[in-house]
Order: C-alpha cells, then sequence, then structure tokens
C-alpha cells in the first residue's frame, strides 16, 4: 500500500478503552492516579531544584539522579492528563495527532530511561568497586557523554520504531485496549503485516531493554563481589546503602516492563497488565523520589536547607517591611 493510502486510512481519533469495562472503578483510579500525579510533579521538581541549587550534590551520582526525574516527569506527563480526562468523563478518545505524539513520547522515554539506569549501575560500580579512582573515571565530560547517549539512544529507537508504525494502514480501526497510546497496540490495528515491525520492535528491544540490563546484572555482580571481599561491616554497609537506592528503582522498573511484556497472551492477563502498565507510568515516577530522599541523608540535608533558606529570606522580607 502507498503513503497516501496508509495516510488516508488512518482514524481522525482513537477510542482507548483503557478501564471502561469497570464504571465503578474509574472515580476511584481517577482519586489515586491524581494523587501520584501531583507526588511525582513535586517530588522529581524538588529533586530537581535541590540538584541544581545545593552545590554539594553537583556530583555523578545526583546529574544522573536529575536526568532521572526529568525523565520521570516527562514520561508521567505525556500520559497522565489524558488519563485522567478519560476517567473523568464519558468520553475515552484522543485525537489522531495527540495519540502519535503519545506514543513517540512514551517510547522514546522509556527507552531512555533504560540505557539511563545502566548508566547509574556504571556510577555506582565505579563508586564501590573503585573508590580511589572515582573522580577520575567519573569525570564530568564522561557523566554527560552517557547522558546524552541515554536521551539520543532512547530518541533514535523511537524515531525509527514509531515512524515505521505510523506509516502502518489501519484501514479505520481505532479502538485501543488500553489507557494509552502504546506503539505494539497500534500495531495491532494494522491490517496489513506487521513483520517487519515485529523484527524491528524485537531487535530495538534486544538493544534497549535487554542489553542494559545485562550491563545493570554485570556491574551488581562486580559490586556484590566487592562488598564480599569487605572485611569491615560499616564498609559492607556504606556500601549496600550506596546501592540500594537505585537497585530498588532498577527492580520496580523493569519488574513491571518484565511482567507487562512476558506474560502469556489471554484477555485476563492483558487486564493484569493494564495494572501493572499503569504502576509504572503512575507509581513508579512518584515512588523514585521517595526511594532515593527517605534513605540518603545529602538530599534531605540539601531539602533542609532550601526549606531553611526560604523560610529565613520570608521573614527577612517581613522585618524589612515592618522596618518600613
Amino acid at each position: 500500500m502507498t503513503m497516501q493510502g496508509a495516510n488516508t486510512s488512518s482514524p481522525a481519533i482513537f477510542v482507548l478503552l483503557g478501564f471502561s469495562a469497570r464504571p465503578w472503578l474509574e472515580p476511584m483510579l481517577f482519586v489515586v492516579v491524581l494523587g501520584f500525579y501531583v507526588m511525582s510533579l513535586l517530588g522529581n521538581g524538588l529533586i530537581v531544584l535541590v540538584s541544581c541549587v545545593d552545590v554539594h550534590l553537583h556530583t555523578p551520582m545526583y546529574f544522573f539522579l536529575t536526568n532521572l526525574s526529568l525523565l520521570d516527569l516527562s514520561f508521567t506527563t505525556s500520559i497522565v492528563p489524558q488519563l485522567l480526562a478519560n476517567l473523568w468523563g464519558p468520553q475515552k478518545t484522543i485525537s489522531y495527532v495527540g495519540c502519535v505524539v503519545q506514543f513517540y513520547l512514551s517510547h522514546w522515554l522509556g527507552a531512555t530511561e533504560c540505557v539511563l539506569l545502566a548508566a547509574m549501575s556504571y556510577d555506582r560500580y565505579a563508586a564501590v568497586c573503585r573508590p580511589l579512582h572515582y573522580t577520575v573515571i567519573m569525570r564530568p565530560r564522561l557523566c554527560l557523554s552517557l547522558a546524552l547517549a541515554s536521551w539520543l539512544g532512547g530518541l533514535s529507537t523511537s524515531l525509527v520504531g514509531s515512524t515505521l508504525t505510523l506509516l502502518l494502514p489501519l484501514c479505520g480501526h481505532n479502538r485501543i485496549d488500553h489507557f494509552f497510546c502504546e506503539m505494539p497496540l497500534i500495531m495491532r490495528l494494522a491490517c496489513v503485516d506487521t513483520s517487519p515491525n515485529e523484527l524491528e520492535m524485537y531487535l530495538a528491544s534486544f538493544l534497549f531493554v535487554v542489553l542494559p540490563l545485562g550491563l545493570i546484572l554485570v556491574s551488581y555482580g562486580h559490586i556484590a563481589g566487592a562488598v564480599a571481599r569487605m572485611r569491615s561491616a560499616e564498609g559492607r554497609r556504606k556500601a549496600l546503602g550506596t546501592c540500594s537506592s537505585h537497585l530498588t528503582v532498577v527492580t520496580l522498573f523493569y519488574g513491571a516492563i518484565i511482567f507487562m511484556y512476558l506474560q502469556p497472551a489471554r484477555s485476563s492477563s492483558h487486564e493484569q497488565g493494564k495494572f501493572v502498565a499503569l504502576f509504572y507510568t503512575v507509581a513508579t515516577p512518584a515512588l523514585n523520589p521517595l526511594i532515593y530522599t527517605l534513605r540518603n541523608k545529602d538530599v534531605k540535608k540539601a531539602l533542609g536547607h532550601l526549606v531553611l533558606k526560604d523560610s529565613c529570606g520570608v521573614i527577612g522580607r517581613r522585618g524589612a517591611r515592618a522596618a518600613l
């Protein structure tokens, strides 16, 4: 089919079925999703703010954490507003352009996070296994290169995979059994053979999901060996504390992905998959800031300094106005 034929067969709107099979659940989900979204905006926004303002946090670890927070902010914002609109009202639709933007962004940001988590695991490997050479290994240029590689790598696979999906003729099919537009779901609507698209998706999944996960496992294998060789209990506790937050985030992120894409193709599994997708698109971005701040003294101290500074500023301004 020609490009023109593919374009003319594209629907003007898509229907996102989402959780419409359980209408009684939608008001409750609206409240929960809105609460997590606000938590995500506040938590990730605060981490970006304190990491930029506090000079003590100008380190490789917090540089990558800032990138992770920006990713979570972008990812959840690309999906949640539309989800809230569909949960609130009877209409479950999204425009063609809105759907295209959503699956381009979700593909880009999801792939970027996979690579970024691998870069963060290398940073933790250097901190635990090569502590004396840490500042030499994790020099600013390398950190910037790893972050750029994550963002640009995710963008490249999104441009290729999403564009190939966009060119598929849909022949008027517009009902998506999910709460957001995702590339594999758009492919299911196509009325032609999608084998080339599936091949590209499997290759991209290997490069941007399996390979980064393998690098993370290798990094933590070396970290586990280094911790086992430590004679000091205090040293082992400090090393584990250094890695625990990142390891928790990796477990949540990859655990949800593995459950989503390795489950059997049954309708019940698909329904469960919607709730797992809800977890990693809504809850995980809100939980990541808590995971990194609850056990991180540096971030808590920086937040305390920021609050104290603002409080002193407000008191000083009030005092100056009173004196006038």
